[in-house]
């Protein structure tokens, strides 16, 4: 089966809009334009079109259209919740010897700030798919599928082929703007996968996790994706983890004897790329990385799997890069062209340590992210790039009691257990026990005895199975040291993996266009302002037919979606 057929949105973007760039010149108004959207009954009415236009308006009415953005780059913190945001500026604070709440990260300077509504449409709490799908292509859509309309049923083929969504990334690629994608997650991954695959399952990494019915159907894998798209030559930042999901399975791991790739039809997709990009570098650790030119493609895949956590990145083999390290890489290597770029940075692994119940792990990985959002910063100018940082959704992380100023916020809570004046010594709850500033509410956490662990406070890592009651309460905290890198945070319901939460999560931005990001958005307006705040994308989405007669972008053009 044919890529055309496969990604018709990136094979028409690739001939109907190419020489649509130069359409017309930056823009440099700051009006706001009115988009109608029809009335639709809720969520039967939302369709793909309905949802671009609904997002098209929120931008538009904010004057995203004013923004004459050359370069865009998307911060990604997967799973970052308002809390998580808190509570890891304090920590850093007080990493750095003072009391914390006074701290800011990096993007806590931006000018301009929202709030995102993260639902998918067929869920209340989102994951990763649905959601970076939402900001990567202007419209919402379901739970677990990625780049495709809320049309396609999960696991849908036949009909993931023809209801794709054109995604940012795929639209400047065809406008030739240079493209990166970092993570710290595989590069397979729901939200890495969301800016330049499509596909009704985001399980479908490697051909072995596809269906044989998908296989018939003509649907290709997401790694096969990132590498034979027609649009794939302007890809020229790609790095994170998920090596396995390029080799064969015959294959050994370069840097783990025991490891061999996933794939089963004996593909070898790092080489593939390698004769896409003559010249270009492919990289497995970060000696190479340091090594490899830095005007030529960049393939970085540094784990078979996911990179590992900061707090254990000493103990990768080969060595791993920062994030920040990566940010800077990329944004050196996609600097050098003339049209501009649009860049993801994802710190993918905040999410990780949530999903295990562990604080320390999430938090030291958004200290992580902000020092990439940094190094961006120093790395860009205000006046022609467009930094926006978000999360896809939230976490069920609780930051709560009365704890004292500066008090540390991986420890237990000392002040008051009321709105009283704060105290020296340790809190204590109803049954007279100390207990910590934060907690989650479901997770691997939960006190009771299971198949790995006995009744009590848990130790990262847990695998839960076997999970039962908790026989004899909260344990005293007292000498537990919930500090600790070990330490799981108590939750309240057992569960193995500690669930996202359905809250409103940030928007901050700085940059051409970014005073749009205010007020209350769908997540789907992301993408409007990324794109509106963008002369030549725009003017792209305009020459093939899909702007209004203000030259707002409210359908993506039939040519782009078949």
């Amino acid at each position: 089966m044919s890529m055309s057929r496969l990604t018709p949105a990136a094979a028409a973007l690739a001939t109907a809009l190419l020489c649509a760039a130069c359409a017309t010149a930056p823009s440099t108004t700051t009006r706001a334009f009115d988009v109608d959207v029809p009335r639709v009954e809720h969520p039967a009415g939302e369709t793909s079109a309905w949802w671009f236009r609904s997002g098209a308006a929120q931008a538009a009415t904010r004057g995203a259209m004013g923004g004459h953005a050359k370069n865009v780059i998307v911060f990604l913190g997967d799973g970052m919740s308002l809390p998580t945001v808190a509570a890891a500026r304090i920590l850093e604070g007080q990493r750095n010897g003072h009391p914390g709440e006074e701290n800011r990260l990096s993007w806590e300077d931006f000018p301009y700030t929202a709030l995102s509504k993260t639902y998918n449409t067929d869920s209340q709490t989102p994951d990763s798919a649905g959601t970076m799908s939402a900001i990567a292509t202007g419209v919402k859509t379901r739970i677990g599928v990625i780049a495709v309309g809320p049309e396609v049923p999960r696991g849908d083929c036949a009909q993931a082929l023809l209801h794709p969504t054109t995604t940012l990334w795929e639209l400047a690629a065809s406008q030739d703007m240079d493209v990166g994608i970092v993570t710290t997650t595989r590069i397979t991954h729901a939200t890495p996968a969301a800016t330049f695959t499509h596909a009704p399952d985001r399980n479908w990494e490697n051909d072995a996790e596809m269906p044989a019915a998908a296989h018939a159907a003509g649907c290709i894998d997401i790694a096969r994706q990132l590498v034979e798209s027609p649009l794939a030559d302007r890809v020229k930042v790609l790095m994170g983890g998920g090596r396995s999901n390029f080799m064969p399975a015959a294959e050994e791991d370069p840097e783990y004897a025991d490891k061999h790739g996933l794939r089963l039809d004996g593909r070898d997709l790092v080489g593939e790329w390698s004769k896409r990009h003559p010249g270009g570098a492919y990289v497995w650790n970060e000696k190479q990385l340091q090594q490899a030119p830095a005007d030529a493609p960049l393939l970085g895949l540094f784990d078979p799997s996911h990179m590992h956590y900061v707090t254990e990145r000493d103990t990768d083999k080969g060595g791993e890069p920062e994030l920040a390290t990566m940010t800077r890489a990329a944004i050196s290597r996609l600097s050098k062209g003339r049209n501009g770029y649009v860049l993801l940075v994802e710190g993918g692994r905040i999410d990780h340590g949530h999903h295990e119940g562990n604080a320390y792990r999430a938090l030291t990985e958004t200290i992580a992210f902000s020092d990439a959002v940094r190094v961006a910063m120093q790395s860009t100018s205000p006046d022609d790039t467009l930094i926006l940082v978000t999360a896809d959704h939230s976490h069920t992380l609780s930051f709560g009691g009365y704890p004292a100023r500066g008090n540390p916020i991986l420890g237990k809570v000392k002040g008051s257990s009321g709105e009283g004046d704060g105290k020296s010594e340790y809190a204590t709850d109803a049954l007279g026990h100390p207990y910590t500033t934060l907690n989650y509410a479901n997770g691997p956490g939960y006190l009771g005895a299971t198949d790995q662990q006995p009744e009590g406070s848990k130790r990262y890592p847990h695998v839960v199975s076997g999970a039962r009651e908790a026989e004899h309460g909260r344990p005293d905290l007292s000498h537990v040291d919930t500090a600790a890198p070990s330490y799981m945070q108590e939750s309240i319901m057992p569960m193995a993996s500690e669930t996202h939460g359905g809250d409103d999560v940030g928007i901050w931005a700085r940059g051409p266009g970014s005073q749009a990001v205010r007020g209350s958005l769908e997540e789907n307006a992301i993408f409007h302002i990324l794109l509106q705040a963008t002369p030549r994308l725009r003017a792209a989405v305009c020459k093939a037919g899909g702007c209004d007669s203000n030259g707002v972008p409210v359908a993506m053009p039939a040519a782009a979606a078949r």
